[in-house]
C-alpha cells in the first residue's frame, strides 16, 4: 500500500547521510522532496502542508543543528510527525460496562464492511469475547446471505430475523438484537448497516436512525484504503451526518498509494482503530501508528512480526526444536516440514519479509517469491517414506526418480532439496556446538582450546641432562606452597593467600596486626 511513499522517503533520507551538517538549503531540498512525496501518495494538500510544516520547524530546531547525526535526526522527526499524523497511539476498543457492547459499522456499499464485520467478529472471539453479528443491511441483494456465510466462517452467531433483499426494517432489527444477544449471554454485538454507491439523504438518515435506536458504544466509519482523495470526502459526510468513533481502514493490501490513512485521521480528527490486510477471516488487526510510521519508513514493523509469529506457533512444538537444535540431534526432513508449515501459517512469505527493517531496498527479490515454491518443496517431503525423512543419506538415483513422481516434479528439483537440506544440517550442527564461540551451548572458545591442547602435551624436556635437572628443580619450587598470609590480607591479588617468591613476609610477622593511619 505504502510502497510508492516508502521508496521516495527512503531515498531523500539516503542523500542526507552524507552530510555532517544540515545547512537551510538542505532542509528545504527535503522538505519538498517530502512534499512531493505524500502528494503523490495521495495524502490531502491540508494534511500536506501541516505535516511540512512541522517538520520543517523541528529540523531547523536544536534537535538538529546540535545533533552529532543530523541525518538521522530528520529520520526521527518525520517518523514522529508521522506517527502523531496517523493518531499517535493505539486506539483500543471501548466495553460497555454492563453488556453488550454495540459496535455500530457505517460506510459506504463496496467498502467491505459485511467481510469486516466477520474479521472483527473473530478478532474479538479469539480475545475472549462472545460476539454477535446483526444482519442490518436488508437493501443489498443478498447481503444478509453474505453475512450469514461469514459468520459461520468465523464461528460467529448471526441474528437475521428478516430476509433482507428490501425486506423488512432494518432499524427495527438493531433494536430486537440488542434483547435477543442479552437473552443469548452475548458480550458485544456487531450491527452491519447498509450503503450506497454515493452518499445521500436517506442512507444518512436510516444509519442515525440505527444510532438513534440502540446507542451504539462505538460508530467505525469502514473506508476504503483505495479510493483515494473521495475517502477524505466520505468521512466528513458522514461525520457530519451520522457521526463516528473511529475509522476502520479496508484493502491496506492493495496496490494503491496510501494516502486514504494519513488523511482521514487528521481530517476528522477521529483515530484509525483497526486494518484489514487482506482476504482471509485472520487478515484483520488493531491499528497501530507507531507500527505503520515504521513501515514507510523502511525500519520494519518486528513488533507485529513477533505478535503474529506467537499466535502461530505452539509454544511446546517451538521448546522442543528450540531444545533439539541446541542439543546438537539431528535436524530432519520432517522437522523443516513442520516448521514450514508453521512459518506458512503467519501469512504469505512476502509480507512477513516485508515487516523486516530495510526490506524495502530488496522490494523487486521480495515481490518475486511465490509461495507455491513452498506448496511443492512440501509435497517433495510428503513423497518420501519416514526411513527417507529422518535419514535422507539412503536417498538414491532410483528413490530421487520415485519421489519426483509422487511430487509431481523434477528429479532436480528433489536434488536441489536433498543438497540444500544438508547444507541446513551442516549448519544446524554448528551452530549446536556453538561455533567456537565462548558461552554458546556445547562451545569452546579458542583460548580454551588452546589450553586445552597445552594441558595435553605436557611439560616440555630438554635433551640436555643438565637443563634437564634444571628443569625439574624449578618446577618443585613452583610446586612448594609460600606461606599463608592472614588477616585481612589473605587473598590480596586474588593469590589465595600465597605472595611469589622473593616477596614472602618475614618468620613470625602477622599483618592483621598492623595498624594504619587512623586506626585505634
Amino acid at each position: 500500500m505504502f510502497e510508492t511513499l516508502s521508496d521516495r522517503l527512503t531515498s531523500v533520507f539516503s542523500s542526507l547521510r552524507s552530510k555532517g551538517r544540515l545547512s537551510d538549503a538542505d532542509i528545504d531540498a527535503t522538505a519538498r522532496e517530502i512534499r512531493i512525496a505524500l502528494l503523490e501518495a495521495d495524502v490531502a494538500l491540508p494534511v500536506v502542508k501541516a505535516f511540512v510544516a512541522q517538520v520543517k520547524e523541528r529540523a531547523r530546531g536544536a534537535e538538529v543543528s546540535q545533533a552529532l547525526n543530523p541525518a538521522q535526526q530528520v529520520v526521527k522527526i518525520v517518523n514522529d510527525e508521522l506517527i502523531a499524523i496517523l493518531g499517535g497511539e493505539t486506539r483500543r476498543l471501548r466495553y460497555a460496562k454492563t453488556p453488550p457492547t454495540v459496535i455500530m459499522l457505517a460506510g459506504l456499499q463496496g467498502a467491505g464492511k459485511t467481510t469486516l464485520a466477520g474479521k472483527l467478529a473473530k478478532w474479538l472471539r479469539d480475545q475472549g469475547h462472545a460476539p454477535m453479528l446483526v444482519a442490518a443491511d436488508l437493501q443489498r441483494p443478498n447481503a444478509v446471505t453474505q453475512l450469514q456465510v461469514v459468520g459461520e466462517r468465523a464461528q460467529v452467531a448471526v441474528f437475521a430475523p428478516q430476509p433482507g433483499n428490501g425486506v423488512g426494517d432494518p432499524v427495527a432489527v438493531a433494536r430486537e438484537s440488542i434483547d435477543f444477544a442479552r437473552q443469548r449471554q452475548h458480550d458485544i454485538v456487531i450491527i452491519d448497516t447498509a450503503g450506497r454507491l454515493g452518499i445521500d439523504q436517506e442512507l444518512m438518515k436510516q444509519a442515525a436512525d440505527i444510532r438513534d435506536a440502540v446507542t451504539p458504544d462505538e460508530v467505525m466509519f469502514v473506508v476504503d484504503a483505495m479510493i483515494g482523495q473521495d475517502a477524505v470526502t466520505t468521512a466528513q459526510a458522514f461525520m457530519e451526518g451520522v457521526g463516528f468513533d473511529g475509522v476502520v481502514l479496508t484493502k491496506l493490501d492493495g496496490d494503491a498509494r496510501g494516502g486514504a490513512a494519513l488523511s482521514v485521521r487528521h481530517i476528522t480528527g477521529r483515530p484509525i482503530m483497526f486494518a484489514s490486510t487482506g482476504e482471509k477471516l485472520e487478515d484483520f488487526d488493531a491499528f497501530h501508528p507507531d507500527r505503520m510510521a515504521s513501515r514507510i519508513l523502511d525500519m520494519g514493523d518486528i513488533l507485529t512480526l513477533i505478535e503474529q509469529a506467537q499466535k502461530t506457533f505452539d509454544e511446546e512444538q517451538a521448546a522442543k526444536m528450540a531444545g533439539k537444535l541446541t542439543s546438537g540431534e539431528n535436524f530432519t526432513l520432517e522437522d523443516f516440514l513442520e516448521q514450514m508449515q508453521m512459518v506458512q501459517k503467519m501469512g504469505p512469505i512476502k509480507n512477513l519479509l516485508g515487516m523486516m527493517p530495510g526490506m524495502g531496498q530488496m522490494r523487486d527479490q521480495i515481490n518475486s517469491i511465490d509461495d507455491r515454491d513452498l506448496d511443492r518443496i512440501a509435497a517433495i517431503i510428503r513423497s518420501m517414506t519416514p526411513g527417507e525423512r529422518q535419514d535422507p543419506k539412503i536417498i538414491n538415483g532410483s528413490r530421487r526418480a520415485r519421489i519426483a513422481g509422487g511430487a509431481g516434479v523434477s528429479v532436480t528439483a528433489v536434488n536441489n532439496l536433498v543438497t540444500r537440506f544438508f547444507e541446513a544440517q551442516k549448519m544446524m550442527k554448528r551452530m549446536a556446538g556453538g561455533m567456537g564461540i565462548p558461552g554458546m551451548p556445547g562451545g569452546r572458545g579458542k583460548a580454551a582450546k588452546a589450553a586445552q591442547k597445552k594441558a595435553k602435551k605436557g611439560r616440555r624436556v630438554s635433551g640436555d641432562p643438565r637443563k634437564a635437572a634444571l628443569g625439574k628443580a624449578n618446577s618443585a619450587e613452583e610446586e612448594t606452597p609460600t606461606p599463608s598470609v592472614g588477616g585481612a590480607l589473605g587473598n590480596l591479588g586474588g593469590l589465595g593467600g600465597k605472595l611469589p617468591k622473593g616477596m614472602e613476609l618475614p618468620p613470625g610477622f602477622d599483618p592483621s596486626k598492623l595498624k594504619l593511619p587512623g586506626q585505634q
